[in-house]
């Protein structure tokens, strides 16, 4: 074989090589940005170079991994639930305070799940992982958090803060590492309806707002079907619209 036939063919593999590499680095880059969302973005803003937010999410992945993040039991879920709507249902009358609440309830749920709560940074670096679109509206609600211990959030901040936590809370109620559990049913990867243990549709949601307290409404309602006392009247309060008729939800 001659010289230039040997350099040709190494130069045939270099390109290969060249191309499956960009390729890979692709297929990484875009698996990454759906995964993490809006998070993607901040953190190549916050560091100048997508290879460096590249290598910190990754970094971030591996650290997760190590955790001990567990589902909430059923009782945990309702307990949680129930406590979610009892600070919904006090915010027309004290929304500051139950702003407030609901960050500490979070938090709570957070750190029993198995993340790092007691600090915020590392929370909010372990929840990117598996939360990451959801991240962005945490943060807004923390930021509003801090604007209403100084009295300088409006209702409408607080409303929108509530909806933001809401947000996460029912994610990390709904969600579990392994099959996306929640203690009244299934949820599916997209957060729609889901088919609760007896058999009929159950709409549960994870990560979407829901204006009629679905989620709550799945795991608190009463055997006989109906809505449970307050819902209704809590989330209307939260998210501003009517308060929808009660009705039964048996067949």
């Amino acid at each position: 074989m001659s010289t230039g036939a040997v350099i040709a063919i190494v130069v045939v593999i270099v390109v290969v090589i060249a191309v499956v590499a960009v390729v890979a680095m692709e297929m990484r880059r875009r698996r990454l940005r759906r995964q993490f969302g809006p998070e993607y973005d901040r953190l190549v803003t916050e560091l100048g170079s997508r290879r460096k937010a590249e290598a910190e999410l990754a970094a971030r992945q591996r650290r997760v991994n190590k955790l001990d993040i567990r589902p909430l039991t059923r009782a945990e879920t309702a307990r949680y639930l129930g406590e979610w709507n009892a600070i919904q249902e006090r915010f027309v009358d004290v929304p500051a305070q139950s702003v407030a609440q609901a960050s500490t309830l979070v938090s709570a749920v957070m750190k029993l799940r198995g993340y790092p709560a007691d600090d915020q940074n590392e929370a909010m670096e372990a929840l990117s992982v598996e939360h990451g679109p959801t991240l962005g509206r945490y943060r807004e609600a923390r930021l509003t958090s801090e604007r209403a211990r100084t009295g300088s959030a409006s209702t409408d901040d607080l409303r929108n803060a509530m909806l933001q936590y809401r947000a996460l809370f029912e994610e990390l109620v709904a969600r579990s590492p392994d099959s996306d559990e929640l203690g009244t049913g299934r949820v599916d990867r997209h957060g729609t309806a889901g088919t609760t243990p007896d058999g009929t549709s159950g709409n549960v949601t994870s990560g979407r707002e829901p204006v009629d307290g679905a989620v709550a409404a799945d795991a608190a309602a009463p055997a006989d079907g109906s809505a449970p006392a307050g819902t209704a009247v809590a989330d209307s309060a939260v998210t501003g619209d009517p308060v929808p008729p009660q009705r039964s939800t048996r067949g």
